[in-house]
């Protein structure tokens, strides 16, 4: 048996597919103990997420991480989880509907839409299993994270590429390290920011962006992360026309002991109020979609914070989801990094096909 994914029966006269796989971090099958467990050690064991020695963390995560943290997990992601599953994946499936279903209408043929998962089902190896058996030629691997940071996006071209090293055939490859400055990405969100104030009364005192955050060492070590989410910060205040004093930089989701990227969300909300500050606005310009992180951590857990401290107003503004801004951005990426590939999303010529296997039968071929 050979060591290399092939087509058994491979035909001269098959046409050639493109494909778009659209990425996210993952999440668990269910919100129990078990499935906990099993998504924190896949997640957790990535060496670009945790960057220890492997024999000393995988004594702390087997031993105690492992034994502890699932539970805990399992409990938050009961206050978010939906009747149709986890936020994560429900919004991350529709966008990815609606982007196929545009397709659909704009190209002749259009090319295989699939989601996966870095962590967790549908993992990234099975979505490209599926679209090998449909002869994948091109290939165009978005990430969903605006922001470049190698424990993310780094982690899923791990990922496609330990997969694809497999293949007989590899699909010529497009990787997107990110869109942080993507001039449809900033109008999205401020859109979706101007919607929020404009269904209410108005604007909060204070704009917080809240990225997720990695440890400190990684920015020093050349990671472009933090470098991307203040270029973000400072377009979308731009775009909104917010000067200096009503915005601010934070990073939460914090994990470990050794210093992370600051200043932190909780710390920081938790001090507004004693500046005066009662009033606050959350955005997560990072996460493409709803999440554990956006929907639990800061509108219920920060909230809560937030209001112990002497806050009186606190309103989370959602992330794009499967917004028709969102699936907008995503085609204009698609778009923009197919461009060049000449004959993507059209018809293959009939004949031209049927030429191609007379050719190969001519010089010996099966099909």
């Amino acid at each position: 048996m050979s060591q290399f994914l092939g087509h058994l029966r491979f035909s001269h006269d098959q046409p050639l597919r493109d494909g778009v796989l659209l990425t996210n971090l993952g999440t668990p099958d269910a919100p129990e103990r078990r499935n906990l467990r099993r998504y924190l050690k896949q997640f957790l064991w990535d060496p670009r997420v945790v960057e220890l020695p492997r024999p000393l963390w995988w004594l702390i995560l087997n031993l105690v991480i492992l034994n502890l943290r699932p539970r805990r997990s399992a409990e938050l992601y009961r206050k978010v989880w939906t009747e149709q599953g986890s936020p994560l994946m429900v919004h991350t499936r529709r966008l990815a509907e609606e982007v196929a279903a545009q397709l659909d209408e704009r190209l002749p043929r259009p090319p295989l839409v699939e989601v996966a998962m870095r962590y967790g089902q549908p993992s990234i190896a099975s979505a490209l299993r599926r679209m090998h058996s449909a002869q994948l030629n091109r290939l165009m691997v978005l990430p969903m994270y605006p922001q470049y940071s190698g424990s993310t996006t780094g982690s899923t071209f791990d990922a496609v590429s330990r997969e694809l090293r497999r293949w007989r055939w590899v699909p010529e490859l497009r990787f997107v390290n990110g869109y942080h400055d993507n001039e449809l990405y900033i109008e999205a969100l401020a859109g979706k920011i101007r919607g929020a104030w404009e269904t209410t009364d108005g604007p909060g005192q204070m704009l917080l962006m809240s990225f997720h955050g990695i440890p400190k060492r990684y920015l020093l070590e050349g990671d472009p992360y933090h470098c991307q989410c203040h270029a973000t910060a400072r377009l979308l205040a731009g775009k909104l026309g917010l000067p200096a004093d009503r915005w601010k930089v934070v990073f939460q989701s914090r994990f470990g002991r050794e210093p992370w990227l600051q200043p932190y969300c909780d710390e920081t909300l938790a001090a507004l109020p004693g500046q005066g500050v009662r009033s606050v606005d959350v955005v997560c310009p990072g996460f493409a979609v709803d999440c554990l992180e956006t929907l639990e951590e800061i509108a219920i857990q920060n909230r809560e914070l937030f209001e112990r401290s002497g806050g009186e107003s606190f309103r989370y503004i959602p992330c794009l989801n499967d917004d028709p801004a969102n699936r907008d951005l995503v085609l204009n990426l698609i778009e923009q990094h197919t461009g060049g590939w000449r004959g993507f999303g059209a018809d293959d010529d009939p004949a031209v096909l049927d030429e191609r296997r007379d050719r190969a039968l001519a010089l010996g071929a099966e099909r």
